[in-house]
Parts: C-alpha cells; structure tokens; sequence
C-alpha cells in the first residue's frame, strides 16, 4: 500500500517534452478519479463528490511528498467543498426532488461574484509568494502539532503570478458555485483548464497538457449540458431575481 502511494512508484514514462514525464501509480489513479468526478459532475450524477474526495485525498498525499504544503492546505478546502456539495445534492424536496436545480446566478449575485473573482485575482497577482508562503508556514504548524516530523520548505518565486493567482482564486469560486449547481460553473472550469494547457504547453510538459485539453473538452460538455438543463428549468443568464 505504501508503495502506492509513493510519487517514486512510477506507472509509465510518457516520452513527451523536453525529458519526458514520469506518471506515478498514484497520480495515475488520482487523475482517473479526477476526470470520473467532472464527467459525472457534468451528468448531474451525485457520484461525482465520492470521486472528487478520493481525488483530492491522493493529491493531498502527492503535495505533501513533494512538499507543496500550501497546495496541500487547498486540498483540505477541495475535500469539505466536496463533503458540502454531496450534502447540498442530495437534499431532496417532499416529492422526492432534487431540492437544487441547475440554473444561472442571478444578475445581483453575479456582479458580486464577478467582483469577488477580479478582487481576488488582483491581490493574489502582488502577493502570491506571500500568500503561498502564510499557506505553507500555516500547514507545517498544524502537522507539526499532529506530530509529523515536516520543516518548512525552500520556496521559489512564482513563474506566472497573474495565471495562477487566477487559476487559484477561479478554481475555489467555481467550486462553491457547482455544490450550488450554478451553470457558471463550468464556464470558469473552461478558463482555468485554457490556462493549464497554455502554461503547461508553454514548460514543456505536453503530458499535463494533453490531460488538461481533455479537462477542457469535459468542461464544455458540461457547460453545454448544464445551459440546456438550466433553460428547462425556467433559468436565464443574468435574470433579476
């Protein structure tokens, strides 16, 4: 089992870009659960938070070997997003109905949402290394004092702080909005996986890449599937409430 769940356990060597990319057992599965959670995500089907929290448990396990404890600590938001969201899902109406429907954000929450998002990014872009270093001093106190033998890493100035304080600051914003079935959404899944190819195709690394182009494929399937739902549902983009 532990071997498993070594990040040195590798499954394959894909032999694309600039040496290559060693894909671990754990990643491998981590991934595969990953992709099951938005497929089913996109279906509406409540499997998708089982998915998702076997998903963000082996990534955490990964962060926490390659010591990303600030990545690590974001897992832990991803894991109670996912135990909130199956909750919020599965709550049913006295006619056996989901009591959520998938719709848009009305127009007043979707400003609000809008200028948390741009609010967000903006502070993220200028202090990301010190935020990511707060995160990271934050999760080697608290698994020190679980009794795990960690030191505070070595960090290294972010490479491209605008897009990752984007994809950070949308990646939790599109969480929130799909345990609330809001087709939004996916609309921003579509904007974070765009930027992942992009800087991933940009290092070299084709392999994650690839993987994020298929992300961005089940995204828009998803936006497609959910705009169709929310129009049965009596929804429109940007209705007063």
């Amino acid at each position: 089992m532990m071997d498993f769940l070594s990040t040195s356990n590798i499954l394959v060597h894909i032999p694309l870009g600039k040496g290559g990319y060693d894909l671990s057992w754990i990643e491998a599965v981590g991934t595969l659960f990953g992709l099951l959670c938005i497929w089913y995500a996109s279906k509406e089907k409540l499997i998708n938070y089982p998915f998702g929290l076997i998903n963000v448990t082996l990534f955490a396990i990964i962060f926490f070997q390659i010591q990303l404890y600030a990545s690590l600590l974001l897992q832990v938001f991803f894991f109670g997003a996912n135990i909130y969201g199956w909750y919020a899902w599965s709550r049913q109406t006295a006619d056996q109905q989901a009591e959520l429907q998938i719709r848009w954000l009305p127009r007043g929450k979707a400003v609000v949402w809008g200028v948390v998002c741009l609010a967000g990014i903006l502070l993220m872009t200028f202090n990301i290394d010190r935020v990511f270093a707060a995160l990271t001093l934050l999760a080697v106190n608290l698994m020190q004092a679980l009794g795990l033998n960690v030191q505070m890493p070595e960090l290294q100035p972010d490479a491209f702080p605008f897009w990752d304080s984007s994809m950070m600051v949308l990646s939790i914003v599109a969480m929130l909005l799909m345990t609330r079935k809001y087709v939004e959404n996916w609309l921003l899944w579509v904007v974070i996986d765009v930027i992942s190819v992009a800087i991933f195709a940009y290092q070299g690394v084709y392999a994650m890449a690839l993987e994020y182009v298929l992300l961005t494929l089940i995204a828009l399937n998803g936006s497609w599937l959910w705009i169709k739902s929310a129009k049965q549902n009596g929804s429109l983009p940007l209705q007063t409430a």
